[in-house]
């Protein structure tokens, strides 16, 4: 012990881990006081990290005060039943792991210590938190599953930091509106396996929210605000009693996973056959039959269906394989009616207009159109124009003159060229959508007359990406798409895209991801599906905690095994993680 105290007065660091103690040594308590024959006071540091998992201790002392330059303490998997008050006294404390104990009460105190970054507090007896945890304004990460808490204290609004939040296995019976509007920067909430019965109206405002896990609940009713949560990649709802779902859920255009399982749903709303879902399980529910829509979504690798009363479909359709499904469902359509008349067209057009004088906004979307109707540059201040599902094949000059245009969808036309000329006058622009066209090669100095780009989607338009691609000219790039582009060497310069947060390269035929994307720190989302990724790179491990959703579906991944891809995105960043020799 002697040899590991002197060790951790030169390093800081401390880990008493798996010792069998039933108390903690004296001497961890004393620090710089317990210099010892043979070391120099002078060279001694002071102790910043202390763990203590896995022993059989039953309290800390009060002398815990005497360690003010803690920043990490963790006593998971002890016998605690309660910690001292001078816990509030560890000024300088950022991570705090009290997981797997026996504590009915955490102090008050625990406020004072606000440099608190991230609290572990799982699988104790908490039946409260204190409302003095408000205080650590800085907290970002909360852990307080399988405990006995039925409500979260309303300071916790004053958390606005807190990015992951896990309360599964309480006892909750609601989710305050007000803590959870204040938490805007949230990325993952887990309050699966407790008593809801609603989710809270305010949940349209985590717009940065990726996974919703609120499985094992008494919900009955999802409200329409979710559509506000844009980012929403997973959502969990199995285990519920849904009996019916808000048309509005059709607008999660990044939802991949959506498990309605065991609910009372009665049947599955047209408008969310528009998700670019990967899996659907509606399984145990009360479906008699599915709209055809469902046929559309190309994207489905598994539609789970068992366990409903099914009459409109064979059981052989349901319990087969999902692509045959879909197709005898695309069978069922009505063929596609002409667009409409050129009258209908420019009553649309003038309505959109007419509303756009408030709005400033033109939607324009599948009206057959083969022009841009000039309504678009006669309308003042125009900010956002949708001309998706259309049949235009080029943009007239005249576009230009749309100076404050910030957003502009042509998605599903049949462009053919780069607007090279158009976009060097739209300086504003901040979210440009070219998917699904026909698209030539870009040029080479394409992207540089857009450098406030925040959104770029240039999905299935193959061989459309210059030779030498120059992404580094879009350097407030926040979101990019490039499904479906034949691309089967990643663009290098890629790496340099700093505020990057969405990046998907899926159905394509890339065989390796570049080791500099390690420098992508502000990564919350990576699509790798469907490609020919054998191995990846352990310095793609970094990115852990930051990136919240890998996907790898589809690629003949053979360096991580398959429990290990099984288990998701945090598995396999740590397992990466792991395999680092020098970070």
């Amino acid at each position: 012990m002697d040899r590991v105290l002197k060790a951790a007065r030169a390093s800081g660091s401390l880990n008493l881990s798996n010792r069998s103690l039933k108390e903690v040594p004296d001497d961890v308590y004393k620090s710089l006081d317990a210099v010892g024959e043979g070391e120099n006071w002078w060279e001694a540091v002071e102790l910043q990290k202390l763990i203590l998992a896995h022993n059989d201790i039953e309290f800390l002392k009060e002398d815990l005060r005497n360690l003010p330059q803690l920043t990490v303490l963790n006593v998971s998997h002890n016998k605690l039943s309660n910690l001292p008050s001078a816990i509030g006294e560890l000024t300088m404390l950022k991570l705090l792991d009290v997981s797997f104990n026996l504590i009915s009460d955490l102090p008050q105190e625990i406020g004072s210590a606000a440099a608190l970054v991230k609290l572990d507090c799982s699988s104790n007896r908490l039946t409260s938190l204190p409302t003095s945890l408000g205080n650590c304004l800085n907290l970002s990460e909360l852990k307080a599953s399988n405990n006995c808490l039925t409500m979260l204290p309303e300071d916790l609004s004053q958390c606005s930091k807190m990015m992951k939040l896990d309360l599964e296995g309480n006892k909750l019976s609601m989710l305050s509106e007000n803590v959870i509007a204040s938490w805007t920067k949230l990325s993952e909430l887990n309050a699966a396996k407790n008593c809801l019965s609603t989710v809270p109206e305010s949940i349209g405002n985590l717009t940065r929210l990726i996974r919703l896990d609120l499985h094992q609940n008494q919900i009955s009713l999802i409200p329409s605000s979710i559509k506000g949560c844009s980012s929403l990649t997973e959502l969990h709802m199995r285990n519920n009693s849904l009996s019916s779902l808000p048309p509005e859920i059709g607008e999660l255009s990044q939802l991949g996973t959506l498990d309605l399982h065991s609910n009372q749903l009665k049947e599955y709303p047209v408008e969310a056959c528009k998700l670019n879902l990967l899996v659907l399980d509606l399984s145990n529910n009360s479906l008699s039959g599915l709209p055809s829509e469902i046929g559309r979504m190309t994207t489905l690798r598994k539609l789970l269906l068992s366990g409903n009363p099914m009459r409109t479909l064979r059981s052989s359709l349901v319990s087969g394989p999902t692509p045959a499904l879909l197709k005898y469902l695309r069978s069922r359509l009505p063929t596609e009616e002409s667009g409409p008349s050129s009258a209908k067209k420019e009553n649309v057009v003038d309505m959109a207009a007419r509303l756009s004088i408030n709005s400033k906004e033109l939607s324009l979307g599948g009206l057959s159109l083969t022009t841009v109707p000039a309504k678009i540059w006669e309308s003042n201040g125009i900010t956002k124009v949708d001309l998706s599902r259309n049949l235009i094949e080029e943009l007239p000059v005249e576009l230009s003159s749309c100076v404050s245009l910030e957003v502009l969808i042509l998605s599903r036309n049949k462009i053919k060229a780069w607007p090279s000329a158009i976009l060097k006058s739209l300086s504003n622009l901040l979210c440009l959508k070219l998917d699904n066209n026909q698209l030539g090669q870009i040029p080479a100095d394409g992207f540089q007359a857009i450098s406030k780009l925040q959104i770029l989607d240039l999905s299935a338009n193959a061989g459309a990406l210059p030779e030498q691609a120059t992404f580094s000219s879009l350097p407030m790039l926040q979101e990019l798409y490039l499904r479906r582009m034949s691309i089967s060497e990643v663009p290098s310069d890629l790496s340099s895209l700093q505020q990057l947060r969405i990046l998907d390269l899926s159905q394509n035929a890339i065989q390796s991801v570049p080791e500099g994307f390690k420098h992508l720190t502000s990564l919350l989302e990576l699509d790798l599906t469907d490609n020919n990724i054998s191995s990846l790179s352990p310095q793609l491990g970094i990115l852990e905690p930051s990136l919240q959703a890998l996907r790898l579906d589809g690629n003949p991944l053979r360096s991580i095994r398959r429990a290990i891809l099984d288990r998701g995105t945090k598995a396999i960043l740590q397992y990466l993680k792991d395999k680092i020799v020098d970070i």
